[in-house]
């Protein structure tokens, strides 16, 4: 499974600056490599034949979490960085090398825990609908 890096230098200049071109710029320091804090895991989703083969990772990282879906080639990446200014949101879904969504969002204030986990839960829970209509 590829990992994603995020400098925390990064980061932290991003919402100290309230950049948006800062924030949006994030996306181009996620590689792979990267081991983070790996305080949470879950289990793979197994209950739909659509599912059984989606290997699902969720890992705690400070305030958010970060949530990696593979399926085969195909990967989607979703972290949710917090501080108590703001928030930042990646959205990210690969087909081999291809990137089919590269995307993120900047919040004015720090999620919730409820609501770092609702974003998480509804990102995953996208993933696997759209593999069930498949």
């Amino acid at each position: 499974m590829r990992q994603r890096h995020t400098s925390s230098a990064i980061l932290s200049q991003a919402f100290s600056s309230g950049s948006v071109m800062t924030v949006l710029g994030i996306t181009f320091f996620l590689s792979p490599g990267w081991s983070g804090d790996r305080t949470a895991q879950a289990a793979e989703a197994a209950s739909a034949p659509a599912e059984a083969d989606l290997q699902i990772e969720i890992v705690k990282i400070g305030l958010g979490k970060e949530v990696v879906i593979t399926q085969g080639h195909k990967e989607w990446f979703m972290r949710v960085e917090v501080t108590p200014e703001n928030s930042v949101v990646v959205r990210q879904e690969k087909d081999g090398e291809r990137y089919l969504l590269d995307d993120s969002e900047m919040h004015d204030r720090a999620m919730t825990p409820a609501e770092v986990e609702t974003a998480i839960t509804d990102f995953i829970n996208s993933v696997k609908t759209r593999q069930k209509v498949k």
